[in-house]
């Protein structure tokens, strides 16, 4: 009986510790670690959140850009961190769902090693052709990889990019040939040289070249049309029905984190990407802003993993 008072006791103690702890967070300097590379798209949004966090909360918040592994690095890092709160992941679905299906092995587990916070941004792809193709509609593009499978080449720089051709031919029931390229640089400068006729990118990474009549957009991946690409259809409403692929950025603490500054976390994040201005901002960076509990963004990321997983698998997609 003298366990069972003591152990209620501990209980209750920590009950009332969480939310203490929750009102004094943040007392010192937050870390947020982005698995990439510095001047990528997750980076660049992510230092634009901070700053707001920063002056949302009263302390400073740092970004430490950990790349590797298609992530991997920076994320296992993360997960291996102390779970107070003071060290935070910019996760991306590339992190907590497509690499787990790539990489033969894992240095970390999405599920199991985080605690969701809040799904921050989602940014859907775009087709692109050389504005001297043949290509001038998804229909174009698509007829012509029917007429002559294989014969359609399409470069590739990131495996996002490489999802959204294998479900296109899946769902089409088309042929076209990948091609995969180390990042954005240099696939645009081959389709905008004229070397290979398609791509697939983000749309930060096209708006440029799509402004300054460089790349024609074929249609965008969201299920509906978005604010980032006025007047390109999306993919959709094109013939494909119920397309999307979208990439996204989610905020992520490592697993064990207080409930209370996960909450806190939560709330304050809400309030900044409610404001009109981030709205825009985050608009001109190429991201659509999101949001929702802890809860939404873990049903999410799970969705996802049961979407790609399988086509992955069927695929035989591996890292590069």
């Amino acid at each position: 009986m003298k366990i069972l008072t003591l152990v209620a006791a501990f209980a209750a103690a920590l009950l009332i510790a969480q939310p203490a702890a929750a009102q004094a967070y943040p007392s010192k300097p937050v870390r947020i670690i982005v698995p990439y590379q510095p001047g990528q798209g997750t980076d660049v949004a992510t230092r634009y959140l901070a700053e707001h966090l920063a002056k949302a909360m009263g302390q400073t918040f740092v970004v430490e850009n950990k790349a590797g592994a298609g992530g991997n690095i920076g994320t296992a890092e993360a997960a291996r961190a102390a779970a107070d709160g003071y060290t935070l992941l910019m996760g991306t679905n590339g992190t907590h769902v497509l690499n787990q299906f790539l990489y033969p092995t894992m240095p970390f587990e999405p599920e199991k090693d985080f605690e969701p916070v809040m799904l921050v941004s989602s940014f859907p792809m775009v087709l692109l052709a050389n504005p001297s193709s043949p290509f001038n509609s998804l229909a174009d593009l698509l007829a012509a990889a029917k007429a002559k499978p294989d014969a359609v080449d399409v470069a590739l720089p990131s495996t996002t990019a490489l999802l959204v051709l294998e479900l296109l031919k899946q769902q089409t029931g088309t042929t076209m040939l990948g091609i995969r390229y180390k990042g954005s640089a240099s696939s645009m400068t081959e389709v905008i040289g004229g070397q290979v006729p398609v791509t697939i990118d983000t749309v930060s990474a096209s708006r440029p070249f799509i402004a300054s009549g460089k790349l024609k957009a074929l249609g965008v991946t969201s299920l509906e049309a978005t604010d980032l690409l006025p007047g390109v259809k999306p993919v959709s409403a094109q013939g494909v029905a119920g397309f999307q692929v979208v990439a996204w950025n989610g905020l992520y603490a490592p697993r064990g984190t207080p409930a209370a500054v996960v909450r806190k976390l939560n709330a304050e994040l809400a309030k900044i990407l409610a404001q009109p201005e981030v709205k825009q901002r985050l608009l001109e960076l190429g991201h659509e802003p999101a949001s929702g509990s802890p809860a939404k963004l873990a049903e999410f990321a799970r969705s996802e993993r049961q979407k790609w997983g399988p086509l992955i698998q069927k695929a035989g997609i591996k890292a590069d």
